[in-house]
Formats: structure tokens, C-alpha cells, sequence
């Protein structure tokens, strides 16, 4: 059967036996719960850098598990779960499927995210992770859809159609999308299937979310993303319509009791410590891992890469903390005794020294010329050191007339890394009495702070 045409029909009710030779087995209706996912960004894990991060799928996995042992769940996702297309972010994406169907996912949507990843990638590794990519409306360039057109879901004594879309406003090499709204209704009048329950899994703004509900009252459910912030449950017509986002850190949960008609009530749910880590989530992080540190992936191999400098001068070079130590060593001192010099050793508690995204803050030069280039390459960068707050400083060593890069702004450069995700209560004048320095050698002239 054409790729573009396939139906997916799957049941997760326990028939019971029959009651004599010939008699049909009678399906029993029972409450069901869907758990919508959305806009992973990468996040397997919350940062860690601060308290009371939400999100991760190790807490994410615990939650299911709890709820399940109430009663029948649905779980899926409606896309953005990684934010590039670097060897990096393929791996990340690998590692997020297999926890999606360790936690029995029946439907992942194509969001932006997944749709630059190109067909050919998402084709290959669908199959091999057990995950359904569903898509009604994202064409490859052979006009083929790049995921399922939808999937039937038997649950409880009805069937749910789940149906994915991509918002037709992205532009992505190599792809066309079709309007999600035709997209939908053509879906569902070539599948001649009945169904108790249509579920949208909706990669849109907020805008596009709001219209397509208030033109598809076909739709019991509507579960967006990006949007911003997450939007609890609310009523559009006879559509309920919510958004689960930001880096996955809320969950948009949907019940219906057991009774007919289906009638859905929902809530956002805030992912947060009160639910433990589920070990079969931290076995697939700890994989991940292990990957990472087996490729040992340089900056350039990452999503980060376009933000690193390709065409800079020579003097914008890392010369590293121990040339730094001739001339300032009070400076270098005090350095040595703050959490920065130790920003490394944070990471190889929990195995986190291996991922990219934490290497940037925790490392000097990260993808820098002369700076950090992976974990096993770069032992001498590996901490917050000088040159990553007042800039490289290669030409400063060799000419010390020559300023450093960021000299007399070293301080702009604290909140590349202290932000509101990783350090929420970052107030400059405080923190600055941590690590206060400048004074005492031959910097004092030219204190930057």
C-alpha cells in the first residue's frame, strides 16, 4: 500500500471471552484518559542548574506510570521535539522516540522540528523505534506524506481517530504542506471509518489553533503547540481545544468516564520533582549518554553551530586561564576558589559533561577558535574560566596593550548562561560579591567589572 495511504488500527482493550461457540465478543466501555505531550525542545532532562525545574522525560514516564494504575491512558505528542538538525539533534531525537514508546505512545506528531529532519531520516527511524509519525498535511517532494495519514485507536469500547497537523505558514526546504483544515476532513472522508472521538494533534500558533477549532467542530479534541505558554482546557463550540509547550514541561490531560456520549474534561498538568524518576527513562538517558560520549561530537556537529564565529581575526582566539595566571594571579586565585573553576566537575555527577547544550556554559570557548572542542579533546577548557566572561584573549596575552575582547563589559556576557530557564534569581551586584576580583595586581588599572 502507498506509504501516504496507510491506516493504522490498533486496540488496546482486553476482549473478554466468549460466552459459547459463535458468539461475538461483547467490548466493554470504560473511562480513557489521553495525555498529550508538545514541544520537547530537546529537554530529556530538565537543566538541573537551578531548583524546581519542570519537565523531562524521566518524570514525564512516572507520571504515565501513576496514572495507568487508575485506569486506560492514551499518550501522544504533538511535535517540536528537538530544535535543530545537527548530528546532535538526530541522536537527541532517537533518544526522545525511545522513550516515547517505552512510555506506549500511539501517535507522535511532524512538527517543525521533526519536518527539517527530512523524510528519508524520519522514515528510517520510525520503524526502527516502534513510533507512529503521524502527519495529514506535510509532502516530501514526491508528494508522498512523511508520516501516517492518521491512526485508529480502539480504547475502551470506542475508537478515536488521532490526526496531525503541521501549520501550512512554515517554510521548509523540500516539504509541502497542505492546509491543515482539508487536510483533516480528506483524511477522515477517504478513511470511511466511523469513530466516537476525533483527537487533532496540532503543530500551530495560537492564532491557527483558534481558527482551525472554530472550523472544525468535527473535532472533540484540539491539542496545539508552539504557543508560547501552555493553554489549559477550554471549550470552542462543541471542540476542547489546549496547548501543552514549552519545553515539555506541562502535560494537557483529557478524560471521559464511561458512559456515552463522550464527553472529554481536561487540565494542564505541571511536570515538576513531586513525580520521581521512572527507571526505565533514566536507563534510556543514561544511553543517550553513553552515545554522546562514544561520539564525543565537536561544537560544529551541534545545533549551536551557527552561533559560533567562522570568520573572526586572529586575535579572537582562546589562549586559555593558565596564560592568564603570569600577570593576574590574585585574580586567578580567587577564581579558583569559586563554583566557576568547578562548573565541570557539576556536570560529570550526573553524566551530563557529554551533552552540548551543557558544555556551553560549563566550559570556556565552547566552539571558539583555540577553545573547547568535545569532552575528551579539550581537558584544559573545561570549566568557566576567564576568557568566558571578558572574551578570547589570544591577542591580549601576545600584546598586552591590546584590550581584551569584552573589555569593560565582562559583565554582559553573565547572562548568555545565567537566564531565567538556568538561573532564575540572577541579580548581577549579588552574585558578583561570589566571585569578586580585579583588584590587588596588574589588572587593577583596567578593572573591567
Amino acid at each position: 500500500m502507498c506509504h501516504s495511504a496507510r491506516i493504522m488500527i490498533f486496540s488496546l482493550l482486553a476482549m473478554p471471552p466468549s460466552a459459547g461457540c459463535g458468539t461475538a465478543p461483547v467490548e466493554e466501555r470504560s473511562a480513557v484518559t489521553i495525555v498529550v505531550s508538545g514541544d520537547t525542545g530537546g529537554w530529556i532532562v530538565p537543566c538541573g542548574c537551578t531548583a524546581n525545574q519542570s519537565g523531562g522525560l524521566l518524570r514525564r514516564g512516572s507520571y504515565l506510570q501513576r496514572l495507568r494504575k487508575t485506569g486506560l491512558v492514551l499518550y501522544a505528542d504533538v511535535g517540536g521535539a528537538v530544535t535543530g538538525t545537527s548530528e546532535y539533534d538526530r541522536l537527541k531525537f532517537e533518544a526522545i522516540l525511545r522513550g516515547e514508546a517505552a512510555m506506549g505512545i500511539v501517535a507522535h506528531n511532524i512538527g517543525t522540528a521533526e519536518a527539517r529532519l527530512g523524510a528519508e531520516f524520519l522514515r528510517q527511524i520510525a520503524p526502527k523505534h516502534r513510533v507512529p509519525l503521524l502527519t495529514c498535511n506535510v509532502r516530501d517532494a514526491s508528494d508522498d506524506l512523511l508520516g501516517e495519514r492518521f491512526r485508529i485507536v480502539k480504547a475502551g469500547g470506542r475508537k478515536i481517530v488521532f490526526v496531525g497537523v503541521l501549520s501550512d505558514s512554515e517554510a521548509i526546504s523540500d516539504v509541502r504542506i497542505d492546509s491543515p483544515r482539508k487536510a483533516i476532513l480528506s483524511a477522515l472522508s477517504e478513511s470511511a471509518v466511523d469513530y466516537d472521538s476525533l483527537v487533532v494533534l496540532a503543530y500551530l500558533p495560537e492564532d491557527e489553533l483558534n481558527e482551525l477549532a472554530a472550523n472544525l467542530p468535527e473535532a472533540d479534541l484540539i491539542v496545539g503547540g508552539p504557543t508560547g505558554q501552555s493553554i489549559p482546557p477550554h471549550r470552542q463550540g462543541p471542540t476542547s481545544i489546549a496547548s501543552a509547550t514549552n519545553k515539555g514541561k506541562f502535560l494537557a490531560v483529557f478524560a471521559t468516564p464511561a458512559s456515552f456520549p463522550v464527553h472529554w474534561e481536561g487540565e494542564v498538568v505541571e511536570i515538576t520533582a513531586r513525580f520521581e524518576d521512572e527507571p526505565q527513562q533514566k536507563a534510556n538517558l543514561d544511553e543517550f549518554y553513553e552515545t554522546l560520549g562514544q561520539r564525543d561530537l565537536s561544537p560544529l556537529q551541534t545545533s549551536f553551530a551557527d552561533r559560533l564565529s567562522t570568520d573572526a581575526p586572529e586575535s579572537f582566539r582562546i589562549a586559555g586561564t593558565a596564560n592568564c595566571r603570569n600577570c593576574h594571579t590574585a585574580d586567578c586565585e580567587a577564581w579558583d576558589g569559586s563554583r566557576h573553576a568547578h562548573a565541570w566537575e557539576s556536570l560529570t555527577k550526573t553524566g551530563a559533561q557529554v551533552d552540548a547544550y551543557c558544555q556551553q556554559c560549563h566550559v570556556t570557548g565552547f566552539g571558539l577558535p583555540g577553545g573547547f572542542e568535545s569532552a575528551r579533546r579539550s581537558a584544559m577548557h573545561a570549566a568557566v574560566g576567564c576568557e568566558s566572561c571578558h572574551g578570547p584573549s589570544y591577542g591580549h596575552v601576545q600584546n598586552q596593550q591590546v584590550h581584551t575582547t569584552y573589555f569593560g563589559r565582562a559583565h554582559d556576557q553573565c547572562t548568555s548562561c545565567h537566564d531565567r530557564e538556568n538561573s532564575p534569581t540572577f541579580v548581577y551586584a549579588a552574585y558578583w560579591e561570589q566571585i569578586q576580583h580585579g583588584a590587588g595586581d596588574a589588572n587593577e588599572q583596567r578593572n573591567e567589572e
